[in-house]
């Protein structure tokens, strides 16, 4: 089912994830990558929130810094250009980011992990188009994880549990364009892993986004157009005992023209629920491979030990 012209698996989510899961599975197991086609978002909606979003970081930096929110470790709203660095790094990234996150009835037992989100008055249709495709992602991740349970020898249902209502946060990403002849292969975001459970990217077309292989290569993604980019978490890294990789990766100016314009794109960190205990699954123990990581954490707390590493909390 793989028909990319690299090793990174490009599959259909409209095929029977019975046919695909292998494929998904051996991509993410070798590179923490895969590259997801009809995923099922409408390109309607995508459309959207594309222009929403460059209506959204195109507003007056004061308009855009009063829906940044001190102490909330960035979780909703507008954080600036050159807050968030990663892990171990000695600059910030450069980019600028709006966070949707999920919206929980009050008095839900889960409410006090999750803050409420906010919305910009100055863009029209802005809460009803994100809070659509909020939802969209989620079908998506969960069709994912679907695939990857049946991967793992799992019951195709074992992660919806898991993740529901789960502290998934949804992106809006700007990086600005740069100047100067260093812009051409300067490094937007540096080196990282994502701390979630999967990730799924929308705007992964512009080149620039590189993982790192195991041989210490960086190798560049290059899905096709409308097509998500979809990587494993720190978090179910952790659960599989690193069988499937959270794979270090960056986004790295490219050259030529592209590389003094703007960049955008739309990444969904589907989480785990706070209160889901990580720990170890025993089908991915095996003599060869102890348990990496034997005491259990919940799924806050990991995130909050992140959110402090990497600035934002």
């Amino acid at each position: 089912m793989t028909d990319s012209n690299t090793d990174i698996a490009v599959v259909s989510l409209a095929q029977p994830l019975e046919s695909i899961a292998e494929d998904l599975g051996r991509s993410f197991q070798q590179y923490g990558f895969a590259v997801i086609r009809d995923h099922g978002i409408p390109q309607e909606l995508i459309d959207k929130a594309e222009s929403l979003s460059k209506e959204f970081f195109a507003l007056p930096e004061d308009v855009k810094k009063a829906y940044h929110i001190p102490g909330g470790g960035g979780a909703r709203g507008y954080t600036p250009f050159g807050t968030e660095k990663a892990k171990d790094a000695k600059v910030h990234d450069l980019k600028e980011f709006w966070h949707v996150g999920r919206e929980l009835p009050e008095g839900h037992p889960l409410a006090e992990y999750m803050a409420d989100n906010v919305w910009p008055e100055e863009v029209d249709g802005f809460k009803q188009t994100f809070g659509d495709l909020y939802s969209a992602f989620e079908t998506a991740g969960g069709r994912v994880l679907e695939a990857i349970a049946i991967h793992l020898g799992l019951p195709r249902e074992f992660f919806a549990p898991t993740v529901e209502d789960g502290n998934s946060v949804m992106r809006l990403l700007r990086y600005p364009p740069l100047e100067g002849e260093e812009a051409e292969g300067a490094i937007r975001a540096a080196a990282h892993g994502d701390i979630n459970t999967i990730t799924l990217l929308l705007g992964a077309e512009e080149a620039g986004l590189e993982l790192l292989t195991a041989d210490g290569e960086w190798k560049a993604v290059a899905p096709p157009e409308g097509a998500l980019v979809v990587n494993i978490g720190d978090m179910l890294d952790r659960l599989t005992n690193h069988k499937l990789k959270s794979t270090q990766h960056r986004v790295v100016n490219p050259h030529g023209e592209a590389a003094y314009r703007a960049r955008y794109s739309m990444p969904f960190f589907l989480h785990f629920r706070p209160d889901y205990m990580i720990e170890t699954l025993p089908s991915c123990i095996d003599p060869e491979n102890p348990a990496d990581h034997p005491e259990p954490i919940s799924s806050h707390d990991y995130l909050m030990q992140r959110l402090r590493e990497i600035n934002l909390a």
